[in-house]
């Protein structure tokens, strides 16, 4: 059996040589979460003219530089509905928020600094050139790249996109995720147990993780431990971009994933890791497909997936990964680690974080209290109070 790489080698050999899935066309209603897959470039200047930012007259500042000032008032301008004419010396235009500013004025008055009757405004106070003057081409020009290929497009940047005149977009399509867990122990959630039996939980929260990550889950039926059910199982995921396997990748009798899946043609590129929890982790390579076999405990899956299968998904969908780690302090005295990086399960309060009690990677209950993984280096030192320590969040 290989002896465990670090995290960062194994990391590096799941990433390598991955690249970015096809792109789809997708209707903006439909983009968010999305990774665009291009650079959007504005199709048109916004705003397409000078517009005025409050209701109130359109003037030349040149008729108003000694208030008040009187000017006849000779049109409208309104959102959608400009004025035609120009405005000229003497005169003014009622205008409001949003109307293109006529040919002529180059001020807007507010209306509170304005009084109108009989077709005369009074203005009482001078304002200066462009005042309440939106400019054309304020927020962007046509042309200008206002959203890079890679960034994943949330509510802002959608409206941003909607606003350069965008329908659609040019998106990564989701890598498809299957979700194989494996055991004869296993039973589907909400179903009766037999005897022996436990609730499979891990491909639920998994799927859950694969779509808040950007990819599409797939679930599988749970494979038993036979060559038999494993082999049929790999061979319905074959159209799967990545094929997660849960459990069975270890050294036992009954651990057959590793062997079906090299009978199926896989080759793996990583065998164990040096960390905890989550050393029996396996990923290689199904001829296209990208395999990662998580460990069988629900929280090193999910702590696995998070340190692997996300940073996977990232690559495949072009977004970059972001594995600048958080910092805190610690609320109390920390044990000095073993010879394995450590993810420990904890909660941040008043801005300091403490590891919880319990750390056996089993423990669904305690993994989904935390909100974030303490990360120990191998052989770390025994750590005070008030050390500040490296975090991951547990942000899905």
């Amino acid at each position: 059996m290989p002896q465990p790489i670090p995290v960062d080698e194994a990391l590096a050999k799941i990433l390598a040589d991955v690249e970015p899935v096809t792109a789809e066309i997708v209707s903006l209603l439909d983009a968010g979460g999305r990774v665009l897959a291009v650079d959007l470039a504005a199709k048109l200047t916004q705003p397409p003219f000078d517009a005025s930012a409050m209701d109130g007259y359109a003037v030349r500042v040149a008729d108003i530089a000694a208030a008040p000032a009187r000017l006849a008032v000779i049109g409208e301008a309104a959102a959608g509905h400009g004025f035609a004419g120009t405005v000229g010396e003497g005169q003014a235009a009622r205008i409001f928020t949003g109307a293109p500013v006529p040919v002529g004025a180059d001020a807007v008055v507010v209306q509170e600094a304005a009084r109108e009757a009989g077709g005369v405004v009074t203005v009482l106070e001078v304002v200066p050139p462009g005042a309440h003057i939106r400019r054309r081409g304020y927020d962007f020009r046509e042309g200008q790249t206002m959203i890079g290929a890679g960034e994943t497009l949330n509510a802002r940047k959608i409206m941003l996109a909607a606003a350069m005149n965008y329908g659609s977009l040019s998106v990564r399509r989701r890598p498809v995720v299957a979700v194989l867990a494996t055991g004869d122990e296993l039973a589907e959630p909400g179903t009766d147990l037999l005897a022996g039996q436990i609730v499979s939980s891990v491909p639920a929260g998994l799927s859950a993780a694969v779509a808040a990550w950007g990819g599409e889950p797939s679930r599988l039926a749970i494979a038993r431990d036979t060559r038999e059910s494993l082999a049929a199982a790999i061979s319905a995921a074959r159209d799967a971009d990545i094929l997660v396997t849960i459990g069975g990748a270890s050294v036992g009798a009954h651990d057959l994933v590793q062997g079906a899946l090299e009978a199926a043609g896989a080759k793996f590129e990583v065998m164990r890791v040096a960390m905890r929890p989550g050393k029996p982790l396996m990923s290689g390579c199904l001829g296209r497909q990208r395999v990662l076999s998580l460990p069988g405990n629900p929280v090193a899956a999910l702590v696995c997936a998070r340190l692997f299968l996300k940073p996977l998904l990232d690559r495949m969908i072009g977004r970059a990964s972001d594995i600048t780690l958080d910092e805190a302090p610690l609320a109390a005295v920390l044990a000095a680690n073993g010879p394995r990086q450590h993810y420990m399960r904890a909660c941040r309060e008043h801005g300091a974080v403490t590891p919880l009690g319990d750390q056996d990677s089993s423990l669904v209950s305690v993994f989904a209290a935390a909100d974030c993984l303490i990360v120990l280096a191998p052989y770390a030192a025994a750590l005070d109070a008030g050390s500040v320590v490296p975090i991951i969040p547990l942000d899905f």
